[in-house]
Order: C-alpha cells, then structure tokens, then sequence
C-alpha cells in the first residue's frame, strides 16, 4: 500500500510538473528593458502588448537619457532608428520615463515618435500603490500587466481652439497648474475640466520643459478623468 501511494504521489507531481511548464511555455514572454521609477495615474488603461517581445519601447531615465530597448540613443538617433526598423504599422509606441525625468526629454521621444508617424503614443505608468517593479520583469508571483495613458502629439495645435492646461514648473515650491491661463488646484482640475470642456473634449496639455514627467502625467490623468482625450505639442527635433 505504501508502494502504490508513492506511486501514485510521484505521478501526480509529474502531472502538475508539466502542467506548470506547460503554462510557462504558453505564457506571452515578458518585455525586458531600462528600469525606472513609474508615476503613477489612476485613469491608465491596460497594455498587456507592452509586455510583447516585439513591443517598440523607448525610454527615458531620471536623468533625462534616452534609450530604444535597451539601447542608448540621441534624440536624432531614436527617430532615424524608427524609421529604419520595420514594424507593424498598427504597433503603438510605448514610453517608459521615469516619474523625475524633466519632461522636455520626454518631449524629444514624442518629437521623435511623431516623424515616424507614431501619432497616438502610450505613456506607461502603475496604479497607485503598485508595487510592480519600473522594468516590467514583476517578481514570481507578481506579475502586474503594465498600464498607459494614450495621447495624441501635434506639432502645431491651436491653442486659440482648445482647452488648455498648463503645468508650471515652481522651483522650489510645488508645480502650479492652470486651465486657460486660469490657477486651479490639482485637487479641483479633473471637477473644473468635466464642468468646462467643450463638446469635443479635447484638452492640450502644456507642460514647462524643466517639470517633472510625473507632474505632466498627473494633469494628462486628470484630463482622462474628465472624459477627455489629450493632445500634447512636440517642440520639434
């Protein structure tokens, strides 16, 4: 008797064995990359396809340096190798920055994004409180799908047409934040954006070069919270 429960007990181990290794063999490989300190947003959508080994990310570090992959890159450097590299024209371009990064070298990814017609980018950030680790390769056991806010880039919008917000840099004090040149708090900006957008629900989000990414995110969030979709400008290469 004891003979056949360690048999028995030997072929349910080996059952479970490859029904574990079976399930790594079909789970999607995970996106390696440069790790950073994600900001955070409440109203990002999930992008499982960032995690695809194929997914185009560029990314952006605290100190403002650029990388395609993993791959250091120059501004001019990141928009030659995207117009060189073949790719999905249905692919979207994910940017990973880093929450401290200045936003003008996010800027430059945009730019960059937008002369090889990546006109609808996705800003990647993590949920509140998530402990997902900023180079999406989670712990065992923790594996959190990555999230984004999609935008749209313009090289020359009208701000005589939209509703604006602005992000201003106030070194040393906290970033300020107006809608049409107008001072609200950040607490009241999503309220103040769903009482007073337009029927279009366009909103372009200014933010001052030396700004943190996570400031510029935390406006683009409240902006998708209000219902709106979010036009950024790209200063040009």
């Amino acid at each position: 008797m004891k003979f056949l429960l360690s048999v028995c007990l030997a072929g349910a181990l080996g059952v479970a064995a490859d029904l574990a290794l079976s399930n790594v063999m079909q789970s999607p490989p995970m996106q390696k990359g440069i790790s950073v300190q994600m900001a955070t947003s409440r109203n990002a959508a999930a992008m499982p396809e960032a995690d695809n080994e194929n997914a185009w990310i560029a990314a952006v570090t605290a100190e403002g340096k650029l990388y395609f992959g993993i791959e250091p890159v120059t501004s001019a450097g990141l928009a030659d190798e995207m117009k060189r590299r073949p790719r999905n024209r249905q692919a979207k371009l994910y940017i990973k920055a880093d929450a401290r990064a200045p936003f003008t070298s996010v800027e430059k990814v945009l730019e960059a994004g937008r002369t090889a017609f990546f006109d609808e980018p996705v800003l990647l950030t993590s949920k509140p409180g998530s402990n997902a680790p900023g180079n999406m390769v989670p712990a065992p056991g923790n594996i959190v799908p990555p999230s984004g806010l999609d935008v749209l880039v313009d090289a020359s919008p009208s701000d005589s047409q939209s509703t604006v917000v602005q992000v201003v840099n106030s070194a040393p004090g906290p970033p300020t934040v107006r809608i049409n040149n107008q001072d609200v708090s950040w607490d009241a900006l999503q309220d103040k954006l769903r009482q007073s957008l337009p029927n279009d629900r366009v909103v372009l989000v200014k933010a001052d070069g030396s700004a943190r990414f996570a400031d510029a995110v935390r406006a683009i969030d409240a902006c998708r919270g209000a219902g709106a979709k979010v036009v950024l400008p790209t200063p040009g290469l």
